[in-house]
């Protein structure tokens, strides 16, 4: 348990930290896009195409042709951030919050109502329009804005809660992998999706084997990227496949690992201690035991959670907010305040406020009366309401959905998708504020029982 609540805590602090990037990030997009002598540089610079080329041979390209920054950004860039997430919620299968079903079921089954509610709302409001394609948008929960708010309250917030919604957001990211497989898969290149399959069974064999070479994954999986490019599919998904490929089980045991160490480190004389001091050229023998040491510490960490905490930064701090940069910027020069209220924009503010909070806190209210889960470790209800409400925060995945669905560069559809981009940044400002309001006003003011780190 106490490691677990470690995790849990290292997890927020990452998540929150990266949080704090992207809304700066997100701000500096809004700011460069609505500065006039700025806008057209901002709008021109993500249709640069890029390359990574050998002779005739460009991975960065589509049957044939060099991807746009944007491109890169968005089927590149996001396939390490959902490669990421494929980590994660295969760690927290294994070992986390969803390895136990009783423990899991409550946040799987207010996922599942914080995903269909919203969807249902946005359908109703958007019946006979012409942006119903974009019904999964308001579904997604942004796991770095919520606990970025979570984090604002600091002790004062339950371990419960911060399992309840760091579960609850995890589930959600399977539940947005499984839409965009599903429902954002073009016409199908089968030859290359067979050999795509074919590598991938590769790696599977090599985690099953124990494969520990960390390049072995990397390499495999920027074949099994372009060639999901290549298919249809799209190749975010590939970086989650991948990810589940990863051995999450190392070489040695701690066990083992601590009995090396202090088996080598015995080798070492008082005399040898005392040389060591200086700043001198080791001995051949001294030299294999330090680097026999080293070989152990590489093998008991698994390369499941290596790969993860190196990725934590990069994607937190360079990923997302590169992303959110690229896609968040709003041009409100055109913009009719009354836009906010009417149209696409009022169905995702719709279903992320009021389908979020409908849907976790009811499903979860069901769950518990029904007696299938236990209430969260120092939640109530008006708690439970709180961070249902917090579940609306859905920026980056709803905006990587609504780029996805009206993203084609038809100029009524790039009005759909600023549009879009305006409730999705409204409602994630409101669901963010009201959640940390109702937050602060159920806690308790003094800093709840917790854990030691």
């Amino acid at each position: 348990m106490a490691n677990s609540i470690f995790i849990l805590n290292k997890n927020i602090r990452n998540h929150t930290n990266g949080g704090t990037v992207l809304m700066a990030a997100t701000a500096l997009a809004l700011i460069v896009v609505n500065l006039p002598f700025l806008h057209d540089i901002y709008n021109s610079l993500w249709t640069h195409e890029i390359a990574l080329q050998v002779g005739d041979f460009n991975l960065f390209s589509h049957h044939g042709h060099p991807m746009s920054i944007m491109a890169f950004i968005n089927d590149g860039l996001m396939a390490v951030f959902f490669f990421s997430v494929g980590l994660e919620i295969k760690r927290e299968v294994l070992e986390g919050e969803l390895s136990s079903f009783r423990q899991a079921l409550l946040p799987i089954v207010a996922a599942v109502g914080g995903m269909l509610c919203p969807v249902l709302i946005f359908a109703a409001l958007a019946k006979g329009s012409d942006y119903m394609s974009g019904a999964a948008i308001p579904m997604a929960t942004d796991i770095a804005f919520s606990l970025g708010v979570l984090a604002l309250l600091g002790k004062r917030v339950p371990i419960g809660l911060k399992i309840f919604l760091t579960t609850l957001a995890v589930v959600d990211d399977i539940g947005g992998i499984l839409v965009i497989a599903i429902f954002y898969t073009s016409e199908i290149d089968y030859t290359s999706l067979l050999l795509a399959a074919g590598v991938l069974a590769v790696l599977f064999v090599g985690g099953l084997a124990g494969v520990q070479l960390k390049t072995f994954y990397v390499t495999f999986g920027i074949v099994v990227w372009f060639l999901f490019l290549q298919s249809g599919i799209h190749p975010t998904i590939a970086g989650v496949l991948v990810a589940l490929c990863v051995p999450a089980k190392p070489v040695y045991a701690p066990k083992k690992y601590i009995k090396t160490i202090r088996q080598n480190i015995s080798y070492f004389s008082q005399a040898d201690e005392d040389n060591l001091e200086k700043r001198g050229i080791l001995s051949k023998e001294q030299t294999n035991l330090l680097k026999e040491i080293e070989s152990a510490s590489d093998k008991v960490i698994s390369p499941l959670q290596d790969m993860e905490d190196t990725l934590h930064p990069v994607v937190n701090y360079i990923i997302v907010p590169v992303f959110a940069f690229a896609n968040a910027g709003i041009w409100l020069g055109d913009v009719n305040p009354a836009e906010i209220f009417q149209g696409i924009s009022i169905a995702i503010i719709a279903g992320l406020v009021l389908g979020k909070l409908i849907g976790i806190f009811a499903f979860s209210w069901v769950c518990v009366k029904a007696g299938w889960a236990p209430m969260p470790e120092g939640a109530n209800w008006p708690r439970i309401a709180a961070v249902s409400v917090l579940g609306g925060i859905g920026f980056t995945v709803s905006l990587f959905i609504a780029n996805l669905t009206f993203g084609t560069g038809d100029p009524y559809l790039s009005h759909l998708l600023n549009s879009a981009k305006l409730g999705i940044l409204v409602a994630s400002l409101l669901a963010g504020f009201l959640g940390w309001l109702l937050l602060n006003i159920t806690l308790p003011k003094h800093p709840a029982e917790d854990l030691e780190e």
